[in-house]
C-alpha cells in the first residue's frame, strides 16, 4: 500500500519537480498539492478524512499562511496528520516555531529525494523525527541553551523591582540615572542587576535588553 501524501509550497515549479521525483519511486501516492497554507487547509476542509494525506511535506515561507501557521491550524483540527518541514534556511528561531506548532521532521530542501522518502517512511512506521544534520545541530543547541521565558513567567521570577530596573535598562538609564529615578543607591541597583543577570542567565547590559525586546517583557 502506498503511503498518501501533500505537498505545500508557493512555487509550482518546486511543487512538480518534487512531485514527479517521489512518483517514481512508485512508493507515494500524491494526494494533493497547494500553493500556501489557506490553500492547503481548504483542500483538506474539501477531502474526506479517509482520503486526507498522512502527511505533508510544508515549505515555510509562503505568503498568505506560511507553512509554520498553517501547521499550527491543522494541528488542533486534524490530529493524525503528520508534518515534515521542507526549507532552505536552518533558522533557529523557525525551528524552534515549527517544532512547538506541531512539526514532526524539518529537512533541507536540497537534501536527495531518497533522502526525503526515508524520512515520509520514518514519519508514518515509526513515529521517528527525521532533522538535516545542520538542523539537528542547531536543535541540539536550542536544547541546551537557556530556554525563551513568556513575559507572565519573566514577571514570576523577577521582583517588581528587578522589573523596574530591567525597563529602565531597556529605556537606556545608567546605574546613576536607575538610582535617582528608583529612589535607591548605584549600589542597590548595581546588586539588582547583578541577580536579574543570573536569573536570566545572561552576562551583559546588552544581552538582558535583547531578551528583554525580543520576548516583549517590557
Amino acid at each position: 500500500m502506498a503511503y498518501r501524501i501533500a505537498i505545500v509550497d508557493d512555487k509550482s515549479q518546486n511543487r512538480m519537480s518534487l512531485s514527479e521525483k517521489i512518483n517514481y519511486s512508485g512508493e507515494i501516492e500524491i494526494a494533493f498539492m497547494a500553493r500556501n497554507g489557506n490553500d492547503f487547509l481548504e483542500q483538506l476542509k474539501m477531502l474526506p478524512l479517509n482520503k486526507h494525506p498522512q502527511l505533508v511535506l510544508m515549505d515555510i515561507d509562503m505568503p498568505e499562511m506560511n507553512g509554520i501557521e498553517a501547521v499550527r491550524n491543522a494541528h488542533n483540527l486534524y490530529e493524525d496528520i503528520k508534518y515534515i518541514m521542507l526549507t532552505v534556511f536552518d533558522d533557529d528561531d523557525k525551528l524552534f516555531d515549527a517544532i512547538q506548532a506541531g512539526a514532526d521532521g524539518y529537512l533541507l530542501k536540497e537534501e536527495r529525494v531518497d533522502t526525503i522518502i526515508n524520512a515520509i517512511k520514518e514519519v508514518i512506521e515509526k513515529q521517528g523525527a527525521p532533522m538535516s544534520p545542520s538542523i539537528a545541530r542547531k536543535a541540539l543547541n536550542l536544547l541546551s541553551a537557556p530556554q525563551k521565558t513568556s513575559a507572565g513567567t519573566v514577571k514570576s521570577v523577577l521582583t517588581d523591582r528587578e522589573m523596574d530596573i530591567l525597563k529602565g535598562l531597556v529605556k537606556g538609564l545608567d546605574y546613576r540615572k536607575l538610582a535617582d529615578e528608583l529612589f535607591i543607591s548605584p549600589y542597590t541597583v548595581r546588586t539588582h542587576i547583578t541577580h536579574i543577570y543570573d536569573k536570566l542567565h545572561v552576562t551583559s547590559k546588552t544581552q538582558a535588553v535583547k531578551l528583554a525586546i525580543k520576548n516583549r517583557w517590557v
